[in-house]
């Protein structure tokens, strides 16, 4: 099977290209400029400024499966007149953009890596795949726009779209939130945390899960059209994460028990 990548290049894409290869697939990559990441039986086809309605249309030749993982997580000026805007060039046009080209170069399928934030921010029980969207922030706002444009494109082509939506990801060299944890659980001597006290339940999801995942979902014919929520068997308090860090390190850390009020 033949696979066209985007965001290849980031914390996923890298662990997701390899597993592909190992598993037989023919693995190409959309990517913004070339890169010495991957072995050369990866073909890449360099398409430019994400930003600017690129021309898919070389690299969407014979693909049967487009696995989009490029996204925006952070707009580093907050002062832009429009955040979301900010955020929809990348996370809701270019999504659309790209699937539109896919929908008319004949692939068959595009799997969309969306966010668990689409569900909303929190929840007293468990998000399921059939709550109704609430996301909050401009960001989730951007992912569920795609989701919305994909699933009205479905019902005019005969592309197929799998939505997954992960929470955390966690792993070697993982960014964001995890990546700081393990940054400062690796100290000699990490600075003291008021979090022994947070009692939160939060998924997360291993990068070797999710991986798995994606790719089942690039082959399963039941994933068509299809909306999913993924996550590892254990949900976590910050807390709990926290030691579990400190056990995978081996060494002591501090987690003083200052009430959760105190801290928000």
């Amino acid at each position: 099977m033949k696979v066209l990548l985007t965001g290849a290049t980031g914390f996923i894409g890298k662990f997701l290209v390899l597993e592909l290869l190992k598993q037989n697939f023919c693995v190409s990559i959309a990517v913004r400029h070339k890169t010495s990441l991957f072995p050369n039986e990866v073909k890449q086809f360099v398409v430019g400024d994400f930003e600017s309605n690129p021309d898919f249309s070389a690299s969407l030749s014979e693909i049967d499966c487009v696995i989009h993982l490029a996204g925006k997580a952070h707009v580093i000026d907050k002062n832009k007149a429009s955040v979301l805007d900010e955020f929809r060039l990348i996370n809701t046009d270019l999504t659309l953009n790209l699937a539109r080209q896919a929908a008319a170069a004949g692939v068959n399928r595009f799997v969309f890596l969306s966010s668990i934030r689409v569900n909303g921010n929190h929840n007293s029980k468990p998000f399921l795949e059939s709550d109704t969207p609430n996301p909050q922030e401009p960001y989730a706002i951007s992912k569920h726009e795609a989701e919305q444009g994909l699933f009205k494109l479905t019902k005019k082509t005969d592309l197929e779209v799998v939505t997954i939506r992960p929470p955390l990801v966690y792993g070697v060299n993982a960014p964001g939130n995890f990546g700081r944890l393990m940054s400062w659980a690796s100290k000699k001597y990490p600075m003291p945390l008021p979090l022994g006290l947070v009692g939160n339940s939060r998924s997360l999801v291993a990068i070797d899960n999710l991986v798995d995942f994606i790719i089942t979902c690039v082959t399963h014919k039941n994933a068509a059209n299809e909306v999913f929520l993924v996550s590892d068997r254990e949900d976590l308090s910050t807390t709990r994460l926290l030691r579990k860090i400190e056990k995978a390190f081996d060494k002591k850390v501090f987690l003083l028990p200052v009430s959760v009020g105190l801290i928000v």
